[in-house]
């Protein structure tokens, strides 16, 4: 009999929005089960956290396993968690075991950074050298009370050595050599940032230097390790979903899907999902919770932006509700937060620091466990982090209006 043949069978009709939407709750860990895990456990098992100068990977930790700032902060102290730039170039926090080959998921990046100076007339071998001057400066202030430099302490040590690339170097966001060197080394794990206060939730960085071993593989394996976790992360995914995240190619994401052995599975939508075969077997069994079970969760948890499909997650009264809506309602971004309850969007919300209050607004009336829950993360956030940003430049002052839209909406 062929392994096929020990696939669990799903009807498309089973496979209802409601049902696939608890799905990816239960998969991400928003069922209680993550309770006492450890950070890096929580983000091995759930995918890493988007770290945009934002609150989203405290909460990350916070919504599943009750983790509070200070044991978020001293396990990326300890290097267990750490921001890197990984899949597209962007930045999240990765556990430790993922460090060496989420960096290789993401080189390309900063080989593109280079290729931008090479098109300015920059030469390949002033760009090593001037790595290889970073890295030196670096290594030499170890144990000293400089052992991490800001890219102004660098320019100020490398002096000439960094090349000012003036309004045509500006014009295509590379205004000095540093940049691109600085963003090889950390792809190559020679160097690593840091955040200055040993926050997660700003963008100011320094450097010290740093030794990680490659993994030694090859990029077809680091490939479909990439897409294992990303199908376990989050249960399932259409190829396009799978591009966004990781941005293969058609052909190597179908040489990784392959390689992991997953499947395609229709949906009663008429969506092409491919899973893991162990989670075929696990959601032909599994069944929507009938218990009430609420989060507040960043716009840019998991949950909505592995697949970045947080359309899929409003039922048919909620698209209804936020018909219209600007800039949160059915993007494919948030930009409000939102308020779920078994993987559904029931509601919205922003952090209002000036009051020390959330500002929420619920699409129907809202149970006591919503009020319950919006009340904990009141007190969580004002208490452990003293705002809730979105992202680095997100302030008081610019969310002002989303907070008087949601506010106007709760009370009409």
């Amino acid at each position: 009999m062929s392994t096929s043949n020990l696939i669990a069978r799903i009807e498309p009709e089973k496979l209802t929005p409601e049902l696939l939407r608890a799905w990816s709750w239960n998969r991400q860990g928003l069922d209680g089960r993550m309770a006492g895990l450890t950070a890096p456990a929580v983000l091995d098992a759930v995918g890493w956290a988007r770290s945009v100068g934002g609150a989203n990977a405290y909460l990350t930790l916070f919504a599943r396993a009750g983790i509070g700032r200070a044991e978020a902060d001293a396990a990326l102290a300890e290097q267990d968690i750490h921001e890197l730039p990984t899949a597209r170039g962007c930045t999240y926090v990765l556990p430790a075991s993922d460090y060496a080959w989420g960096l290789q998921i993401g080189h390309s990046s900063a080989e593109a950074a280079v290729k931008v100076l090479l098109r300015l007339g920059v030469q390949s071998a002033e760009i090593e050298s001037l790595s290889q001057e970073v890295l030196q400066v670096l290594r030499g202030v170890r144990g000293t009370d400089k052992e991490a430099l800001d890219p102004r302490g660098l320019k100020e040590i490398l002096g000439d050595k960094v090349r000012n690339l003036g309004e045509e170097g500006k014009k295509k966001g590379a205004s000095t050599t540093l940049p691109a060197a600085l963003g090889l080394l950390q792809a190559d794990g020679r160097i690593r940032r840091v955040p200055v206060n040993g926050r997660l939730d700003q963008q100011r960085y320094s450097y010290v230097a740093w030794e990680l071993e490659s993994t030694g593989d090859g990029d077809d394996v680091v490939r479909a390790r990439m897409l294992e976790r990303f199908l376990r992360w989050t249960g399932g995914a259409t190829l396009g979903q799978i591009r966004w995240f990781t941005a293969f190619t058609v052909a190597q994401a179908k040489a990784a899907l392959l390689a992991v052995g997953a499947v395609e599975i229709a949906t009663a939508a008429g969506d092409q999902l491919w899973l893991r075969p162990v989670d075929v077997t696990e959601l032909a069994a599994f069944e929507v919770p009938s218990a009430e079970d609420i989060q507040l969760l960043s716009g840019s948890d998991s949950l909505v932006l592995l697949r970045r499909n947080s359309a899929d997650l409003f039922d048919e009264a909620g698209k209804s509700a936020v018909a219209g809506m600007s800039g949160s309602a059915l993007a494919a971004d948030l930009s409000d937060h939102p308020i779920l309850d078994r993987g559904r969007i029931i509601g919205l919300w922003q952090y209002d620091p000036e009051n020390s209050r959330i500002a929420w607004w619920t699409f129907a009336p809202a149970s006591p466990a919503v009020r319950e829950r919006i009340g904990q993360l009141e007190q969580w956030i004002t208490e452990d982090l003293g705002d809730f940003r979105s992202f680095s430049l997100d302030s008081p002052a610019s969310r002002a209006k989303d907070i008087a839209k949601l506010d106007a909406r709760r009370l009409a």
